[in-house]
């Protein structure tokens, strides 16, 4: 199969003028001093064939927050890339049609993700499957010691950070022991911003989430749909909602 977030594929977005290696570099250089968040995201933009290059070169891509560390200080980053390479129609998919089309339907198929009584080897829960997806910290904890905590190299999850677990006031996307922070306040938003953030990085989906994400991927944003392994359950669930 050739889809998901971590294949070259031709992006919508194809720039104005192509710059030199030199003349990315350049701009590179001038981003990450630039107070100006406006003149950051344009930066972006311009350099934004030279990172996907490097986010698909596996020599490189560990280095991407490092070249790039505006992700971690200018929130919608990680959207402006995602709507690069898919265009807006595709990037407004999942907060357009959720609280509407899909939540009422995909509630009355939760069983086909997670059916009753004993689950078979391998399957995953809604509470396993939780936290592997957002972990949440009392205002006030230090973000860098969580990162500072971390020892074993994971797949991109939610940081949520507020009062209560239901009085959250900002949301990161850790990634490689980074923060980056979200735009959106919401869960939703959040999660939208968290399944984009694979795609903009390159990164493959958590095992333990994959069948939740290629739903996400190939039944709301449409995205590489024949492309990827679905499980039957997946496609079964699919084909219910959009019929």
């Amino acid at each position: 199969m050739s889809g998901g977030p971590t294949v070259r594929r031709q992006c919508q977005f194809v720039p104005e003028t192509a710059l030199s290696e030199d003349e990315c570099k350049e701009v590179i250089s001038l981003m990450k001093h630039s107070a100006d968040e406006d003149i950051v995201k344009n930066k972006m933009k311009l350099t934004f064939d030279y990172r996907r290059n490097m986010i698909l070169d596996p020599q490189q891509s560990c280095n991407i927050l490092f070249e790039f560390p505006r992700f971690k200080d200018v929130k919608g980053l990680v959207e402006q890339d995602f709507v690069l390479m898919f265009g807006e129609g595709v990037s407004g998919k999942l907060l357009e049609k959720w609280p509407t089309a899909y939540k009422k339907r995909s509630s009355k198929n939760a069983g086909s993700f997670h059916p009753p009584g004993r689950r078979k080897p391998g399957k995953v829960s809604a509470s396993q499957a939780e936290k592997h997806l957002v972990v949440f910290k009392k205002s006030g904890t230090s973000i860098q010691e969580h990162l500072d905590a971390i020892t074993t190299s994971s797949q991109p999850y939610l940081l949520a950070v507020g009062a209560r677990k239901n009085a959250v006031h900002q949301f990161f996307i850790v990634l490689d022991k980074n923060a980056i922070p979200c735009r959106s306040t919401s869960c939703l938003g959040a999660f939208d911003e968290l399944f984009k953030a694979h795609f903009v990085f390159g990164t493959s989906y958590n095992p333990m989430l994959r069948n939740m994400y290629t739903f996400i991927q190939t039944t709301v944003y449409n995205i590489d749909v024949g492309k990827v392994k679905e499980s039957p359950r997946v496609a079964e669930v699919r084909v219910r909602l959009l019929h």
